[in-house]
């Protein structure tokens, strides 16, 4: 049986520090992983770029290819893309794509490729009547969006503890939805 290709990408909020444990733990449920981060998240992950790579056998991508240069990377049977933060989510149900990461998940609900996405932002964001709008544009579209009771909870501002994050949750949607080629 062929191994599943999970593209697994993240924003910059904390949660994103655990992405070495998290990608051990997808490779355990059978996925082979490929790792996509927003540039700000490449950044906070820097010393961890190279080990990432090693891990997953694959380059870890922060930034668009240039025309012409092959694709690093396998096809996608699933894409998980958590933490997510507020300027991405809203990013993403707009169709702004200036993030590698954001441009793939776009393209990704025209490929039909399933997708999980699992927020990671504070209650006072929420507030934002754009916030709303994007999570149900992107449910609308195909999206799985893992957030309130049974995904993320937001958290008082200030008051987030990243090692509560339910990677479980993620993890277990996901698994739900990629199947083997």
């Amino acid at each position: 049986m062929t191994s599943r290709v999970l593209y697994l990408f993240g924003s910059a909020a904390p949660p994103v520090l655990s992405y070495p444990e998290v990608v051990r733990l997808a490779q355990a449920d059978g996925w082979r992983v490929c790792v996509g981060l927003t540039p700000t998240a490449a950044d906070w992950l820097a010393a961890d770029l190279a080990a990432l790579g090693e891990l997953t056998g694959y380059p870890v991508r922060s930034r668009y290819k240039s025309p012409g240069d092959p694709d690093v990377w396998p096809p996608a049977d699933a894409v998980a893309f958590a933490p997510i933060t507020f300027n991405s989510i809203n990013s993403w149900a707009l169709g702004l794509t200036s993030s590698f990461v954001v441009g793939v998940a776009a393209e990704a609900i025209g490929k039909g490729i399933p997708i999980c996405a699992m927020p990671s932002v504070n209650v006072a964001f929420t507030q934002h009547p754009q916030f709303e709008m994007s999570v149900s544009r992107l449910r609308k579209a195909g999206v799985t969006v893992l957030y309130g009771p049974d995904g993320f909870v937001p958290n008082q501002p200030g008051r987030g503890n990243p090692e509560e994050y339910p990677w479980n949750v993620l993890l277990g949607s996901v698994s739900a939805l990629g199947s083997p080629r």
